[in-house]
């Protein structure tokens, strides 16, 4: 066993205990340490980190920066056990700064995205339940989808319709309400759940077919694939998912409604941004206001508020 693989579990371990989740960068890493093996390698080099992180093809810059990310922290944790260790420099592959334009699902779109997670196939049919309630519950509550994956039994609240958001992103911690039709759904995904899996391996509210918590990167695989099959993303390969809508978007989809929603009402969106800025968990109100910029149908309606407030006809 070479000196990196024994001592990933040591790095993953210390990082759990100081209160990080680690599910995503612990597969990604092992799977780095098994390329330095195969380059028989005993120690990170700049260069093989760069080599290793940008090997997925037809995948956005972020990705390859985040993966070169998950090295350059295991390497700078390295670096006091073996000196040889090469720390990639910050911003190597820094993503560029302009966001991706969000998709706004449309009723129907998100049907078939229902009907389809509907038909994934398992033995128990635990899979095809716990990928609608998960869609589901992204386009009802606007989630980040790594929140909702994160979601204990605990963070669950049927009796009030509350769900508890704990350490999310930027170590922001919020209470979310939930309608009355979406806490049904919860409550019945969750009895189909305990019936289906009497004994989970987790906590975890949405359970993976085998009794675990729901990874991100097999979610995100997952919805990719349902979205080849109803033509909202195309295949560019053989063995590719094709790029096109995340589940990320949902989250967009759900602030881009409740904005065209305020201002078909007619009601003063300035004054109820940072409500929906603290629903979201945003760090700041002026991330909520990016989607007047993402989305055309949301500047135009901004535009024609403040034409009418110009010329006297708001309130």
């Amino acid at each position: 066993m070479s000196a990196l693989r024994d001592a990933l579990p040591q790095y993953i371990s210390l990082r759990r205990a100081l209160g990080t989740k680690l599910q995503e960068p612990a597969t990604t890493l092992e799977h780095f340490v098994e390329f330095l093996e195969r380059e028989g390698v005993e120690f990170i080099t700049s260069e093989l980190a760069l080599r290793w992180a940008m090997q997925p093809q037809d995948v956005q810059r972020a990705t390859w920066a985040r993966r070169l990310g998950m090295v350059r922290r295991f390497a700078a944790w390295f670096s006091t056990i073996d000196a040889r260790t090469e720390v990639p420099p910050h911003r190597l592959l820094a993503p560029r700064r302009k966001r991706n334009k969000p998709h706004i699902f449309t009723a129907q779109e998100i049907g078939q995205l229902m009907a389809e997670a509907a038909r994934l196939a398992s033995p128990t049919g635990l899979r095809a339940l716990t990928y609608t309630t998960l869609i589901g519950l992204l386009t009802a509550t606007g989630l980040r989808p790594g929140e909702a994956l994160t979601l204990d039994r605990s963070d669950v609240d049927l009796e009030n319709g509350i769900l508890a958001i704990r350490q999310s992103k930027f170590g922001k911690s919020r209470f979310v309400p939930i309608s009355d039709s979406t806490r049904e759904a919860l409550r019945e995904y969750a009895k189909q759940r305990d019936v289906i899996c009497r004994h989970p391996r987790t906590d975890a509210f949405l359970v993976s077919e085998r009794g675990g918590r729901l990874r991100g990167c097999t979610a995100r695989r997952t919805f990719a694939r349902i979205s080849c099959i109803i033509g909202l993303r195309t295949v560019t390969g053989s063995r590719r998912i094709g790029r096109g809508p995340r589940l990320q978007d949902f989250r967009h989809c759900f602030a881009t409604r409740k904005l065209i929603e305020w201002y078909r009402a007619g009601v003063d969106v300035a004054r109820e941004l940072p409500k929906l800025t603290t629903y979201l968990g945003h760090v700041d109100v002026a991330h909520t206001y990016w989607y007047l910029e993402a989305v055309p149908e949301l500047l135009q309606l901004a535009t024609e508020r403040m034409a009418e407030r110009r010329t006297g006809g708001g309130q």
